[in-house]
């Protein structure tokens, strides 16, 4: 196998679908040499099989406003690869939504899965429609004629979808809602459920503990503590404001937060006082980061991301795709920023992970290190299936367990001769290898 032919001929056949190309170039480049280790995998054509998803679902969404206007999105579902367990990810909602980002993110989830050790495939769905600034009974009446749409396509042991930018416990609760009373079955297919019906403790969290956890496994192989760490995180959403819970209860300061208006840089830390505030700002008023700055004495840099502008030890990007370019990149390593532990999927473009695996320093990559969140699905899963509910302890003791072997995959597969851990590396090649494995196992399907 060539990468370069591979990712022009795909180029060809995808003109139109930039992200997903990029996803694919940055694997493909990766795990070259180790694929082409095994003449049985070119056999059986599998890096195309692999690359292309099994099926993509594309639909209209029509729904009422509150002012009786009938509006249409459009929505989708992509199931990437079911070789390791059903298909499992996310559902977006948000204008920048398409084809191209869904195949992206799928194609990503299916390593990230991977390397989980869950069974669990790959996939991915959601629609242009925006939450932001609809009434809860709008982001209903959307969500109901989404499933409406979708509910024959998943199911517990089909495809499990969960939330994603856009879509909180609120859009999972009335999506689970309109898909039990179609499907006239009370079962585990959704993720990220209330506790009431079936949701498991420590979901919400489970994205930004477990990219701190991972941060941790690799800090620890440089011998590095945490305590008094300057940190910058993007995004104030789920991921964001979990990560900076943990961390903050590990010693570190949070030194920087976002929305899409804007960043706020707090350059002695955020206190427990204002991390309240933002948690309860986004969770329960949905306000904007600009409120902070209306509140609490701080930087607030309107339209623009951290990243040039903070100083930091450890930047943790938890917004969304290519949101730190080559140019953040050396701001960043100038400030003396030492690692980067990926939040977001794919918040790096390739000219960016070049500078940081460059300067050799820790940078791991959202398939790795935010893999925490679709794990603790999984267990969710798991606990569905059992009827069961775990404590919190116990699920954060697992997701623990699973972000340290998800680190022992990278590692084991990414050092370098010189010591360097490469985390893309390792993580590509340990995700891709099970999948690959499972694909020649099962045939030509």
């Amino acid at each position: 196998m060539k990468a370069t032919e591979v990712i022009n001929d795909l180029r060809r056949r995808f003109p139109n679908e930039p992200e997903y190309i990029q996803a694919v170039e940055e694997v493909l480049t990766t795990i070259e040499d180790t694929y082409n280790e095994h003449p049985e995998f070119e056999r059986y054509n599998l890096i195309e099989r692999l690359c292309i998803p099994d099926r993509i679902f594309s639909f209209r969404v029509s729904w009422v406003d509150d002012k009786g206007r009938v509006q249409n999105n459009m929505g989708y579902r992509i199931q990437h690869n079911n070789a390791i367990g059903p298909y499992k990810g996310g559902i977006r909602f948000h204008s920048s939504v398409n084809q191209s980002i869904l195949k992206f993110l799928a194609f990503e989830q299916t390593f990230k899965n991977s390397l989980t050790t869950l069974a669990m495939g790959g996939a991915k769905g959601g629609s242009d429609f925006s939450p932001r600034g609809k009434s809860d009974m709008e982001v209903m009446r959307f969500c109901q004629a989404f499933i409406t749409e979708l509910w024959r396509q998943i199911g517990p042991d089909t495809d499990v979808p969960a939330g994603d930018i856009g879509v909180g416990g609120r859009e999972v609760g009335y999506m689970y809602g309109m898909y039990k009373k179609m499907a006239r079955e009370f079962t585990g297919t959704f993720t990220g459920k209330g506790r009431e019906f079936g949701g498991s403790l420590i979901r919400p969290e489970a994205t930004g503990f477990g990219n701190c956890y991972f941060l941790l496994n690799m800090l620890a192989t440089k011998g590095i503590d945490i305590k008094g760490k300057r940190v910058a995180i993007s995004g104030s959403g789920n991921v964001a404001t979990y990560t900076a819970v943990k961390l903050m209860e590990l010693g570190a300061k949070v030194v920087s937060m976002s929305d899409s208006d804007g960043t706020i840089i707090v350059p002695e830390g955020l206190t427990e006082e204002q991390l309240h505030y933002i948690l309860d700002l986004k969770n329960i008023y949905r306000g904007r980061i600009r409120e902070f700055a209306d509140k609490y004495p701080c930087t607030y840099l309107a339209g623009e991301r951290p990243w040039q502008n903070v100083k930091c030890d450890i930047a943790m990007p938890s917004a969304t795709q290519n949101e730190i370019d080559d140019d953040d990149a050396r701001a960043l390593l100038a400030n003396g920023c030492i690692a980067v532990s990926e939040g977001a999927n794919m918040p790096s473009t390739p000219e960016a992970i070049k500078e940081f695996l460059n300067a050799k320093i820790l940078y791991a990559p959202g398939k790795a290190a935010n893999a925490g969140g679709v794990a603790v699905s999984g267990l969710e899963m798991a606990q569905n299936s059992q009827k069961m509910s775990w404590t919190a302890e116990e699920v954060d003791t697992r997701l623990k367990n699973i972000m340290a072997e998800i680190h022992h995959q990278c590692e084991l597969y990414g050092r370098q001769p010189d010591g360097y851990i490469n985390y893309v590396k390792g993580a590509n090649v340990a995700g891709f290898m099970k999948v690959a494995n499972a694909m020649m196992a099962q045939g030509i399907v």
